[in-house]
């Protein structure tokens, strides 16, 4: 079956309608956890402190609020949680702004590295600013404030007060890129009565797979149309490969016989499985390149390499490339953020982070279209049908623990089968991505037929 064919599956779902005693006690449960959320962000911004920008924006007060141009201009409101979510977006952000070039763009974030690539994407006129709590008056405000034509959620992201704050002000809901996993599913129906009108508010959402839309469906969503995965659209940098063909150069001439297994997005949950089992490895090691899915994390990080007697090198050290003597540390550590492309082009092999524990795994694709093909674990429930997909095309390896994982590319290196193959698994990767891509075409096309869009 085509991965983009549009298959209507009908499925029971509950209808439920939320009474105000669960309005109220979730408002109250707002009200008791604001204190504690911001004191959060404040002890975050310890390490990060873009996360003290605009404090009055958590609660939708403040200047930042304020449009920057006359009321003959609207916008599309974009909601893109994390760093992950916005680096999906500029094929999307392209589509709307061929579709309907009249109207400026709001993108939201939750985490300092989401608010910062968001703002990398900004054209004149466009605006970046936090999603505020989900509180009912800080949502109210959002709307009256800002007056958006259309708002699109990305992936997962669906709040209560958020949806509440649209219906009453009739501005229309999408969910798109929309993914939700059978653990999730499972998980929301013990908020049923908030999470079910929720999904039903929805206008639209546009999944990624037809396993997604089925699961949607079951929660409340409905129409379900599957468009594929935003993530195979994303053009890689070009100045960004040509930076880690430069790394690899350099390492290439200072150790020629070195290849580099890239620890990518690892977790903390993961980090002492990482360091054990990599003291398994025969000797001479790989090169590790570990790349945290945190930044808060790199100084710890670096802190528990050299604990293992290990040396370590750090990318912020480098002005552009590796001086060569760094070509004999155990580990480089990617501490940048914006580079993952040039990492992945770097690495012979990713290591995938949150696949070996039971975290869902991480997105493969941008790997992949770097011509990185993929080591996984067994938890990938996250992006299981990409992870399938990649199976299949022969761009990933996927392993029942770490240890297994990485035995298996000792033996490939050991045969001389991983440097003989490079080219052709290069070629197979961005074969695999291409084959995959055009969801932003599909997704505003449909959104160009809801009503009340922009024309």
């Amino acid at each position: 079956m085509p991965l983009f064919k549009p298959q209507r599956t009908e499925l029971s779902k509950p209808t439920v309608s939320t009474p105000a005693w669960v309005w109220a006690a979730y408002a109250l449960l707002w009200w008791m956890m604001a204190p504690f959320h911001l004191l959060r962000v404040f002890w975050r911004s310890r390490r990060e402190p873009l996360y003290r920008l605009a404090w009055p924006e958590r609660l939708a007060w403040g200047a930042h609020y304020q449009k920057p141009w006359n009321n003959a201009h609207s916008l599309i409101w974009i909601h893109a949680v994390s760093l992950g979510e916005t680096r999906a977006l500029p094929p999307l952000l392209a589509q709307l702004r061929q579709q309907w070039p009249q109207y400026r763009l709001l993108i939201t974030s939750t985490t300092a590295t989401g608010r910062q690539a968001a703002s990398a994407l900004l054209q004149p006129g466009d605006v970046a600013c936090w999603l505020p709590m989900d509180m009912a008056g800080a949502m109210r405000r959002l709307m009256r404030r800002w007056q958006p034509v259309m708002g699109l959620l990305m992936e997962t992201e669906i709040w209560p007060q958020l949806m509440r704050a649209a219906q009453q002000h009739g501005v229309p809901m999408v969910l798109v890129n929309a993914r939700l996993s059978e653990r999730s599913l499972r998980k929301g129906r013990r908020f049923q009565s908030l999470l079910q009108p929720a999904m039903a508010a929805l206008r639209l959402t546009l999944a990624q797979t037809q396993a997604d839309a089925e699961r949607l469906r079951m929660a409340g969503a409905e129409p379900v149309q599957v468009c594929g995965n935003l993530k195979f659209d994303v053009a890689i940098a070009p100045a960004l490969q040509a930076l880690g063909q430069s790394w690899r150069q350099s390492l290439h001439r200072a150790a020629p016989e070195r290849v580099v297994w890239m620890a990518a997005s690892w977790r903390e949950e993961e980090e002492d499985m990482l360091l054990h089992t990599w003291r398994t490895l025969p000797e001479p090691r790989p090169l590790l390149l570990w790349v945290p899915r945190h930044p808060q994390r790199f100084d710890a990080i670096a802190q528990k390499i050299q604990a293992q007697g290990w040396s370590v090198v750090r990318r912020s050290h480098w002005s552009t490339s590796p001086p060569p003597a760094d070509a004999q540390a155990d580990v480089w550590l990617g501490d940048s953020i914006g580079e993952m492309p040039a990492y992945y082009t770097l690495a012979q092999w990713a290591i995938l982070g949150g696949s070996f524990a039971p975290l869902g795994g991480q997105n493969l694709i941008e790997a992949i279209a770097c011509g990185c093909p993929v080591l996984m674990g067994p938890h990938t429930f996250n992006f299981e049908e990409a992870a399938q997909l990649a199976l299949t095309a022969g761009v990933a390896l996927r392993a029942n623990n770490l240890a297994d994982g990485l035995s298996a590319l000792c033996a490939e290196q050991n045969a001389h089968r991983l440097a003989v193959d490079i080219a052709s698994m290069f070629e197979r990767c961005q074969a695999f991505a291409q084959a995959h891509a055009g969801a932003a075409g599909r997704m505003v096309a449909h959104l160009a037929t809801i009503p009340h869009t922009p024309a």
